[in-house]
C-alpha cells in the first residue's frame, strides 16, 4: 500500500495478531471490507507518546486505531474508552474529530482495549513552529485552532450528555497532584526545581477552582488535522486527557511554546518536544486576544501565569512518564531516551513562569511585535543612528555634484559600502518574510523607521522596486527565473525596474495597456512604450518585469495580460527619457524612465506563472507592496513633525515663539492625530495580511493606499508652512519629501480609483442587511 504519511513499519513492542484483528473487524464493524481475507495492511504512526497508534487499509478504505500500550502501566493512565466516549459525543455535536466507530474491551483480540475511528485525511504538523509554511498561513493556522479552542469550550455538557464525565470542582487541585504522583512514579532521580514548582503550584491554587468546562487536556497544534490547502480543522486527535476543567488549562498549554527553553529545542525532533524555529507569528497576546474575542470574555485573565506553569509541570511530568517507558521497553517514541534530559529545563522555566505576570503583556499593546521584530527594530535604529544618519549629507553632496554629470545615476561609493555593513549585521532583505521570519506587522515597524532617511531602505535592500520584483520571483519564479534573477537581487548584485504604466493610454484602468507580448515559436515579442520605470537609470539595473497584453480575445479583460522578464541588454529595449517628479530626476532611486520596446525578443521561459496571469501576479506584488510604501511614509512624516517643532521652538514671530501661537500648536496637534491614525490603520492592514493573507486583506490595502498618504502631505506640508521660504529649498529635505509623497495617491493605483473600490465593497456588506436593492 502507498504509506501514510508519518508512519512506518509497527515497532516489535507493539506488535499484535493482525489476523486476529482483521476477523474482529469483519464480523463488527459495519462496512468493513470482508475480501479478500488477510489483506489488512497495518502500520504505525510515528507521533504518538502515549497510546499507540496505527493506521488500517482494507479494499481502498482507511482507518486508525488506538490501543493501550502492552506492559505495565501507570495508574489511571491510557483509558480509551473515556477518548471513545468524548469523540463520539464531540461528532454528534458537530466538532471536528474523527468519527469513532468501534470500542473493543475484549483484551484476547488484540492484547490491549482498543477502538477504530474514521481515517480523516489532512495536513498533520509534527513540527509546532511550522517551518512549510510562510507566516501569513502559519498565523492562519494558528487562528484556526484557537478558534476551535474557544468552540470546545463554549460547549455544555449536559447537552452533549458527559454529565458525570469529570470529577466536578478542584480540577488544578486534582492536576496538580495528579501530575505529580505521575511523576514520581516514574522518576528516575531527584530534581529540585519539580519538587519546588510543585509545592508552589499546590499552594498559589486559583480561587475560582471550581469550572466544570469540557477540556482537552493535550490541546497542541500536532494534535489537529488541517484541510488538506485550507487554513481549516478537519479533526482534533488525542483525547486521553480530556476531562472537565479549567478552559485556562487548555489555552495555556496550547500556547507554552511561546516560552520555550531554547536550550533544549533540538531535544525530543519528531514530537512536540523538539521543533526548528521560533513561533513569531501570531504573538502569545494575539492568540489570546483572539480566543478571548471567541468566547466574549475579558482579556484580563487572572491565574493565566498559574496555568502556564502548571502546563510546563505537566509537561516535565510527560516527559518522565516518556523516559520510565522507555526503561522497562514499552515506549511509544522511537527517541524516548532523550526525554530525561528535558525534565528539569521544563520544570525551571515552569518555575519562572510562576514568578512572573503575562496580565499587562496581554491587555497593553493593541499591535504586539514579535520578539525576534523587537529586536531587529532596536538594531535598525541603533545601525540608522550610528551609519545612516552621519552619511546622508555626504551622500546627497555626491549627488548634487553629479547632477549635471554623466555617470549622475551610479551610486557613491559610501552607499555601497553601508549596505555590505548592513548587510554583516543581518540586516537584509527584511521586507520578505520567508526569508526575514518576520511577519508583515513587524516589518511595518521596521519600514517606518527606515522612512525616516532618504537612503535606508536601500541600504537594507528593502527598497521599491527591488522588493516588489523580488516577491513576484518568490512567489510565482520558476527556479531557473529564481537562481538567474532572484538569487542576484536578494543578494544585492543586481537591481531591477518594473514596467507597467503606458504615456498613450489612461493607466489608472490597466486593461487599457497597449504594449504587446506576442508568443512567436520559442519566444514571446514585446512591442510597446512603457514609462515611470523606476530605477531603470541604475547602471546595476539588469533585469525588467515587462507587463503586456497577450493575445486571447475570449478571455476576461483580467485574463489578457501577462508578466514577462526582460534583461535589460535584450535587444530592442532602449531607454528613451527620464522623467522628473515635480522637477525632481530622483538620482538617488536611479530615476523614473521612459522605455520602447522594439521587437524585444525573449525566450518562452521568461513568462512568470503562464500566460494571462498578469492581474494575478499584481495583486500579489501590490498588497504587502503598499502598505510597505505607507509605513515608510509615516517615517516621514515623524520626520517632518519634528523638523516642524524644532523650527516652531527656534523661531519667534510677534513676540512669541511659533509654538506659542494657537494655529502652530493646534496644526501639531493634529499632525500627531493624522499620523496614529494613519500608523493603526497601517498596522491592522499589516495583522491582517499576516493572519488571512493579502486576498482577504484587500479592502484594508485600500483604505491604507488611501488614507496615509493624504495624511503625511498634510503633515509635510504644515511642516512647509512653519519653516517658510526655507521649507520649499534645498535646506530641508521637505519639497523632496512632499515631491515623492504626492506621487503615491498616483502610484499602485489613484486614490480614485481604490475609493471607488472601497465603496464597492461597502455596498455588497450593506446590501445583505439592507431591504432597498443595491
Amino acid at each position: 500500500m502507498a504509506a501514510e504519511p508519518g508512519t512506518s513499519e509497527v515497532r516489535p513492542q507493539h506488535r499484535f495478531d493482525q489476523g486476529s484483528l482483521e476477523r474482529y473487524l469483519s464480523s463488527r464493524l459495519p462496512g468493513f471490507p470482508r475480501q479478500p481475507a488477510g489483506a489488512l495492511a497495518v502500520r504505525q504512526y510515528s507521533s504518538g507518546q502515549s497510546n499507540p497508534t496505527f493506521y488500517l487499509q482494507k479494499g481502498g478504505q482507511a482507518f486508525v486505531l488506538r490501543k493501550k500500550p502492552h506492559g505495565p502501566l501507570l495508574p489511571g493512565a491510557h483509558k480509551v474508552d473515556r477518548e471513545y466516549r468524548v469523540q463520539k459525543a464531540l461528532f454528534s455535536a458537530g466538532f471536528p474529530v474523527p468519527e469513532p466507530l468501534l470500542y473493543c474491551s475484549d483484551v484476547s483480540v488484540i492484547g490491549t482495549e482498543f477502538y477504530v475511528m474514521q481515517h480523516v485525511q489532512g495536513r498533520i504538523f509534527r513540527d509546532i513552529s511550522l517551518p512549510e509554511v510562510g507566516p501569513a498561513e502559519r498565523s492562519a493556522l494558528y487562528l484556526a485552532m484557537i478558534e476551535t479552542l474557544a468552540l470546545l469550550h463554549s460547549f455544555d455538557l449536559q447537552s452533549l450528555g458527559l454529565q458525570g464525565y469529570g470529577r466536578g470542582p478542584g480540577y488544578c487541585k486534582r492536576q496538580v497532584s495528579t501530575w505529580k504522583k505521575q511523576y514520581d512514579a516514574a522518576a528516575h532521580t531527584d530534581i529540585p526545581a519539580m519538587n519546588k514548582l510543585a509545592e508552589w503550584l499546590a499552594n498559589n491554587l486559583p480561587p475560582d477552582d471550581n469550572e466544570e468546562t469540557l477540556i482537552h487536556g493535550d490541546f497542541r497544534i500536532d494534535n489537529i488535522i488541517f484541510h488538506p490547502t485550507e487554513a481549516r480543522v478537519l479533526a482534533v486527535l488525542d483525547w486521553e486527557l480530556s476531562t472537565t476543567g479549567h478552559p485556562l488549562a487548555d489555552l495555556a498549554y496550547a500556547a507554552q511554546f511561546y516560552f520555550w527553553p531554547t536550550s533544549i529545542k533540538n531535544l525530543g525532533q519528531g514530537s512536540v518536544l523538539g521543533f526548528k524555529d521560533t513561533i513569531e507569528t501570531p504573538s502569545f497576546e494575539e492568540l489570546v486576544s483572539i480566543y478571548c474575542r471567541c468566547r466574549r470574555i475579558s482579556t484580563a485573565l487572572p491565574n493565566l501565569n498559574f496555568f502556564l506553569a502548571l502546563s510546563y509541570f505537566k509537561m516535565a511530568g510527560i516527559a518522565q512518564g516518556v523516559y520510565a517507558r522507555y526503561l522497562i521497553g514499552n515506549a511509544s517514541a522511537e527517541n524516548s531516551h532523550e526525554f530525561a534530559k528535558l525534565v528539569e529545563p521544563l520544570a525551571q522555566r515552569g518555575l519562572e513562569l510562576s514568578k512572573s505576570s503575562t496580565q499587562h503583556s496581554i491587555s497593553g499593546e493593541l499591535f504586539h511585535q514579535s520578539r525576534k521584530g523587537q529586536e531587529i527594530l532596536l538594531k535598525v535604529k541603533q545601525f540608522m543612528k550610528q551609519h545612516i544618519y552621519p552619511a546622508e549629507k555626504e551622500i546627497i553632496k555626491y549627488y548634487t555634484e553629479h547632477r549635471n554629470a554623466e555617470d549622475k545615476w551610479k551610486k557613491p561609493p559610501l552607499l555601497e559600502k553601508l549596505k555590505e555593513l548592513a548587510k554583516a549585521e543581518g540586516l537584509w532583505n527584511l521586507f520578505l518574510p520567508d526569508i526575514s521570519g518576520l511577519s508583515q506587522l513587524d516589518y511595518a515597524l521596521i519600514a517606518e523607521e527606515t522612512g525616516r532617511s532618504l537612503i535606508a531602505p536601500e541600504v537594507f535592500n528593502c527598497h521599491a522596486p527591488d522588493t516588489g520584483n523580488m516577491e513576484v520571483l518568490h512567489m510565482y519564479g520558476t527556479e531557473e527565473q529564481k537562481k538567474q534573477w532572484l538569487e542576484p537581487l536578494l543578494e544585492g548584485k543586481i537591481s531591477s525596474c518594473f514596467c507597467m504604466t503606458e504615456p498613450d493610454v489612461a493607466s489608472s484602468d490597466a486593461t487599457n495597456m497597449q504594449c504587446s507580448i506576442e508568443r512567436d515559436g520559442n519566444s514571446y515579442v514585446i512591442n510597446g512604450k512603457k514609462w515611470w520605470s523606476s530605477g531603470a537609470g541604475n547602471p546595476n539595473c539588469k533585469v525588467a518585469i515587462v507587463m503586456g497584453k497577450t493575445k486571447n480575445s475570449s478571455a476576461s479583460r483580467y485574463k489578457q495580460h501577462s508578466m514577462v522578464i526582460v534583461p535589460m541588454d535584450t535587444p530592442g529595449l532602449k531607454l528613451i527619457r527620464p522623467l522628473s517628479v515635480f522637477g525632481y530626476m530622483d538620482e538617488i532611486h536611479g530615476g523614473h524612465f521612459e522605455i520602447h520596446f522594439n521587437d524585444v525578443r525573449v525566450p518562452v521561459s521568461n513568462i512568470i506563472l503562464g500566460e494571462g496571469r498578469g492581474f494575478e501576479i499584481a495583486q500579489g506584488r501590490l498588497g504587502p507592496g503598499r502598505i510597505h510604501h505607507c509605513m515608510r511614509s509615516l517615517g516621514a512624516a515623524e520626520a517632518a513633525l519634528e523638523i516642524l517643532c524644532q523650527r516652531a521652538a527656534q523661531r519667534q514671530t510677534f513676540g512669541k515663539k511659533l509654538y506659542q501661537h494657537e494655529v502652530v500648536a493646534h496644526w501639531i496637534a493634529e499632525c500627531r492625530l493624522s499620523i496614529e491614525q494613519a500608523r493603526l490603520l497601517t498596522l491592522q492592514t499589516a495583522r491582517k495580511i499576516d493572519m488571512l493573507g493579502n486576498r482577504r486583506a484587500r479592502r484594508e490595502v485600500a483604505m491604507t493606499k488611501v488614507v496615509v498618504p493624504r495624511a503625511v502631505l498634510k503633515v509635510i506640508d504644515c511642516a512647509v508652512q512653519v519653516c517658510g521660504g526655507a521649507g520649499v529649498s534645498q535646506d530641508f529635505p521637505l519639497a523632496f519629501m512632499f515631491a515623492s509623497i504626492r506621487t503615491l495617491r498616483l502610484a499602485d493605483g489613484p486614490d480614485e480609483v481604490h475609493l471607488s473600490t472601497i465603496a464597492r465593497w461597502e455596498l455588497l456588506d450593506q446590501s445583505k442587511k439592507l431591504t432597498a436593492k443595491i
